[in-house]
């Protein structure tokens, strides 16, 4: 498996799907009443919330950066928000992408604070609390739209149009993480992710209920010298198969394929494997900058192949120039208004 999520998740529902739907409908009951009633917590700044409908990679990482990016150029100070997935810390920490590896934070985390200041929590609160102590004036959370215990400013729904909502049954039957119909309730804005046609109908269904949908695209940035390249293309994400369409588009001749599972941490013997596979057929390494972060500050096969190896760094681009601004203007509006009504 390459990912947290069973491929029968992404496929039309069949009998795995139908034999777990009891669990599903009983799963569906508590998330959906825990959204609908959860007592949130509020911080003075704006947030916003990134999210997703479904388990698995959808863009939300880029997305928030994306943000950070266009409130750094409007000169405010924004911060990010993580559970630090996949990270062994379990108590509120600023990042530090100097000093933290991301066995300790998360793999995530670390390219946000490349962007700007980082704060991991598994509780909500706290984090957003230690950021607003760090001065920032805006908190971009990645993840947590379905069970953040704070109160939520802007909802931007990400959805990645070739996989959609998968075979659209909640987990475990599928992927989808609550009910549909409160998920959208609860969301601001969806952005559409690409040029398939999998998520039209949810799209559909937004629109009806008067939901703002942007639309974007993931860019790699230029890599020169990949043109035409031999390579061996290994990914540790939610789907895989994303990064080797990008790597495709970069024009790079991908002759193996080695797919892991989300924020894997290599071992010695697979980062020695990999090695040896792209020194035998003469292949160049290539990965994504999650995968490139999880080898970064190692010693032995992990600084290897990094040095050997080429990374993919992509961007979230906005169709509309002025998407993000106003993503941003609407949290703010949100803020003051939830900041009056609390006086």
């Amino acid at each position: 498996m390459v990912s947290e999520a069973p491929p029968f998740w992404w496929r039309k529902a069949g009998w795995e799907a139908w034999a777990l739907s009891p669990f599903s409908y009983l799963y569906g009951r508590v998330a959906g009443r825990r959204m609908k009633t959860a007592r949130r917590a509020s911080v003075p700044v704006p947030v916003i919330c990134i999210g997703n409908f479904t388990v698995g990679g959808a863009g939300k990482t880029p997305t928030a950066i994306a943000i950070a990016r266009a409130a750094l150029d409007r000169g405010l100070k924004p911060g990010f928000l993580s559970r630090g997935y996949g990270g062994t810390l379990d108590v509120t920490t600023l990042v530090d992408p100097d000093h933290h590896r991301s066995a300790a934070v998360g793999d995530e985390p670390l390219l946000l604070a490349r962007e700007a200041t980082t704060v991991i929590s598994r509780r909500r609160i706290e984090g957003a609390e230690r950021l607003v102590r760090e001065g920032v004036d805006l908190i971009v959370m990645d993840d947590g739209f379905q069970s953040a215990r704070l109160t939520l400013d802007y909802a931007l729904l990400v959805i990645d149009t070739r996989r959609g909502i998968g075979n659209g049954h909640l987990v475990p039957s599928g992927p989808v993480r609550a009910p549909l119909g409160e998920q959208i309730r609860q969301a601001s804005a969806l952005l559409k992710v690409g040029d398939g046609q999998e998520a039209d109908a949810i799209i559909r269904t937004a629109a009806r209920a008067a939901k703002p949908v942007f639309v974007s695209s993931t860019q790699p940035r230029p890599l020169p010298g990949i043109a035409g390249k031999r390579v061996l293309a290994f990914a540790g994400i939610a789907d895989p198969t994303k990064f080797y369409r990008t790597a495709e588009a970069l024009n790079a001749e991908i002759v193996v394929r080695r797919s892991f599972p989300d924020h894997h941490q290599f071992s010695d013997d697979e980062l020695a494997d990999l090695m040896e596979e792209a020194k035998k057929q003469d292949l160049m390494p290539l990965t994504t900058a999650k995968d490139a972060v999880r080898l970064s500050g190692k010693t032995g096969p992990a600084a290897e192949l990094l040095w050997m190896s080429q990374v993919v760094e992509i961007d979230m681009v906005f169709d509309d120039p002025q998407a993000a601004s106003t993503m941003i203007d609407t949290a703010f509006e949100n803020c003051r208004a939830r900041r009056l009504r609390q006086k």
